[in-house]
């Protein structure tokens, strides 16, 4: 009897530990599906927040790659304008270039033909208003001449010149020779180079073209004067008569057109 009691005894342990895991199985097993549906229902939702920002990416790169496209297209145009533009321009200034250069051409053909007529206006009435020298002066090529009567030493001649915005008779080119052998001038000073020892006479030809001025004591200086076709060499301090010369003005090519309007001539 008291064997069997015993045996009662130990098993009872046994018996309530079973239980007690019987039990925890049971709450395990009852807790399992709270559990998955939980972590399905955030699976879920993740995977339609990341669906989301899928969709919304290729929203945001159909947006660029719309305005993107539109943007260059812009871009294109502006360039294609901006290279029209640059042509009409390029062709605007050749245009006017070429205009211009026309303009002048005309301008210096215009100025040839009056300098022309105003010549030969000259050859019928000395001394008319279209000629580019001042009164009492001559006029020859592209040069003014004047002749003085009074005798000067060679230095007062030049001081004399200078106060008409001219110089002493030189010899700088052909046509100047031209109109010295034409006028036959005796005893006028010439604006070449005074030097200092006496030289025989010499023919007025090319070899005396100069344009150097010496600023020296005229008192020990000879200088050139013009007799003729010869020049000869005299002390500056000698009085002879002076030659002046200067550039011709332009031809007005008013002052043509109103004289021949004037006259009645056109």
């Amino acid at each position: 009897m008291s064997e069997e009691v015993a045996y009662a005894h130990l098993k009872f342990p046994e018996s309530r530990k079973t239980e007690t895991v019987q039990e925890l199985h049971r709450v395990g097993t009852k807790a399992c599906p709270a559990h998955s549906h939980t972590w399905r229902q955030t699976a879920f939702t993740l995977t339609l927040i990341c669906l989301l920002l899928l969709i919304g990416l290729g929203i945001l790169g159909s947006i660029f790659y719309t305005t993107l496209k539109i943007e260059t297209e812009k871009l294109n145009k502006l360039e294609n304008f901006k290279e029209e533009l640059q042509r009409n321009i390029s062709l605007q200034l050749i245009a006017n270039m070429n205009k211009s250069e026309n303009i002048r051409n005309l301008s210096i053909a215009l100025q040839d033909l009056a300098t022309k007529l105003c010549r030969e206006l000259n050859r019928e009435e000395p001394g008319h208003k279209c000629k580019p020298c001042p009164n009492s002066w001559m006029w020859y090529k592209n040069n003014c001449y004047f002749l003085s009567e009074t005798y000067q030493t060679w230095q007062e001649g030049e001081i004399s010149c200078s106060a008409q915005n001219a110089s002493l008779l030189q010899i700088e080119e052909n046509s100047t020779l031209e109109f010295i052998k034409s006028k036959k001038l005796y005893s006028y000073w010439l604006g070449l180079p005074p030097k200092q020892d006496d030289k025989n006479s010499e023919e007025v030809d090319e070899n005396i073209i100069s344009s150097d001025k010496l600023k020296r004591n005229m008192d020990k200086m000879h200088c050139r004067y013009i007799y003729g076709t010869k020049f000869f060499y005299a002390s500056c301090t000698e009085k002879y008569k002076v030659a002046c010369e200067k550039k011709a003005n332009s031809v007005k090519v008013e002052s043509v057109i109103t004289s021949e309007d004037t006259d009645g001539r056109i």
